[in-house]
């Protein structure tokens, strides 16, 4: 006779769910201090392994041969992941984990609305409409992501991409999706579900890298909010509280990226790519004929502050020094680092390089933009990666009055973080973006692979500043020049 597991009692099951839910929320505060982030991590992981451990017992499902095989084959495709996955990709996994967390919870809610209508003359009706809810935000969520990764692994389009009508195309899609899951069982379940997925990919198709930040974040606190409603449909009040969780930091970030950017998210959410702002006489005269488009019109306010910003520094002699003299007199350095230091996997020689300034008497400082990168925390994991010390870290609100201060300002492969076009040009995706002020450091330095505009297709003034040296190629060899040349 198999032996039979028996299952905690409610009481139990709910003190046992009241400590881990504990255990999580003190990582996730641990996880806000860097240097003991990953304590956070690892009690947070632990305490989510023993919410599972303590769930399947409650629930008498520990001898189920299907969960285990699929722990396992989860278990192993998620070490071979984590062992050839790149420092670089991980923006693309991140957001494959968020979709992945969406489709579970979708498929939960597949079932769990199925058993909700399976009598039906005594339908459970809230539980049918949790479900319902829960398979709409999964399926977005898993969607969305997917789209998400596809555009950070160069798969898809990393611009916007802009369909005819896409706004009205987007609020058309929220409107039928709502619709359907207050019909309930008059409109088939599959509808709903085809109707979340086409919002995922209209959504987040539009989306280009200046916002892509915003929207991993989102996309990360869509997968707890999936959860958490799952977790009502099927009754099971640790899923609630987990998937409340991870909704509620993901929605936090996502409040602190907006407010870091200057967007707003209801316009992300309907496919605004750009800041709106009161258009300059530039642009309302390009936008007379009919024919340009408004990705011209953009374009041109974009170069015409560009042209606008070089006539202003025009005035300003060319530095008469050298790259060595500048480095080998400065006391106080500001190193900007940006996406292209991550492709270039550049951080050790930065690293290098700061070690090399402080031992010639520099002062270090390193100015970290809250989207440079392409997910949150980005520039702080890869230059945590070489040990440089989490002091040395600055946000942008703390370290921008200090560029004008500065001997010298390093900018290693960033572009639209430190591009002043920002403020003058109207009708760009980064105007009205706050960015890190280095173009009003005495002398710049840039290291980036080629003078093209960044992520978000605007030109960066900075490039042609007589202030401004040049160091085009690749980071790590570039930054070598910069160490091997003082």
């Amino acid at each position: 006779m198999p032996y039979v597991y028996t299952a905690l009692s409610d009481v139990a099951f709910y003190c046992i769910s009241g400590v881990l839910v504990l255990g999580v929320l003190i990582g996730l505060i641990l996880m806000s201090k860097p240097e003991k982030a990953r304590l956070g991590n690892a009690l947070s992981a632990a305490c989510t392994l023993v919410a599972i451990a303590v769930t399947m017992y409650h629930y008498e499902i520990l001898s189920s041969w299907v969960i285990w095989a699929s722990i396992a084959v989860g278990t192993v495709i998620s070490l071979i992941a984590a062992a050839k996955v790149k420092m670089i990709q991980m923006p693309q996994v991140v957001a494959l984990l968020n979709g992945f967390g969406g489709l579970a919870s979708a498929l939960v809610a597949i079932l769990s609305y199925a058993q909700a209508n399976w009598n039906e003359e005594n339908p459970d009706r809230f539980a049918a409409y949790t479900a319902a809810v829960a398979l709409v935000i999964g399926f977005v969520t898993f969607t969305g992501s997917l789209v998400a990764a596809g555009k950070l692994h160069k798969v898809l389009p990393q611009k916007p991409v802009v369909i005819p009508g896409h706004t009205a195309i987007i609020v058309a899609l929220i409107v039928a999706t709502v619709v359907c899951v207050a019909l309930g069982s008059i409109v088939p379940i599959w509808v709903t579900a085809i109707l979340a997925c086409i919002f995922g990919v209209v959504f987040a198709i539009r989306v280009g890298g200046a916002d892509m930040p915003i929207t991993i974040s989102l996309l990360n606190s869509l997968s707890g909010v999936a959860g958490g409603i799952a977790g009502i449909a099927v009754g099971n009040i640790l899923l609630v509280a987990i998937g409340g969780i991870v909704g509620a930091s993901g929605l936090l970030l996502t409040r602190v990226m907006c407010k870091a950017m200057n967007r707003k998210l209801l316009g992300i959410l309907l496919g605004s790519t750009s800041v709106s702002g009161k258009k300059s006489e530039a642009v309302e005269e390009a936008a007379e004929p009919a024919e340009e488009s408004a990705e011209d019109t953009a374009q041109a306010a974009a170069e015409e502050a560009v042209e606008e910003a070089e006539e202003e520094v025009a005035e300003e002699a060319a530095p008469a020094v050298s790259v060595a003299d500048i480095l080998a007199g400065a006391k106080k350095v500001i190193i900007v680092p940006g996406y292209g230091m991550a492709l270039a996997q550049a951080q050790a020689q930065v690293k290098a390089l700061a070690d090399k300034l402080e031992a010639n008497g520099a002062e270090v400082k390193f100015a970290i933009h809250p989207v440079a990168g392409r997910m949150p925390g980005h520039m702080n994991v890869l230059l945590c990666e070489v040990d440089v010390p989490y002091d040395k870290l600055y946000e942008m609100d703390n370290i921008n009055g200090e560029f004008a201060e500065c001997d010298v300002a390093i900018i290693i492969g960033a572009s639209d973080v430190v591009n002043p076009a920002a403020n003058t040009a109207e009708g760009t995706p980064i105007y009205g973006m706050p960015v890190l002020n280095a173009a009003d450091a005495p002398h710049i330095i840039v290291c980036n692979f080629d003078e093209k505009p960044g992520y978000a297709g605007v030109p960066n003034p900075i490039y042609t500043n007589p202030k401004t040296i040049m160091k085009l190629g690749d980071a790590k060899e570039t930054v070598q020049e910069l160490i091997d040349s003082f």
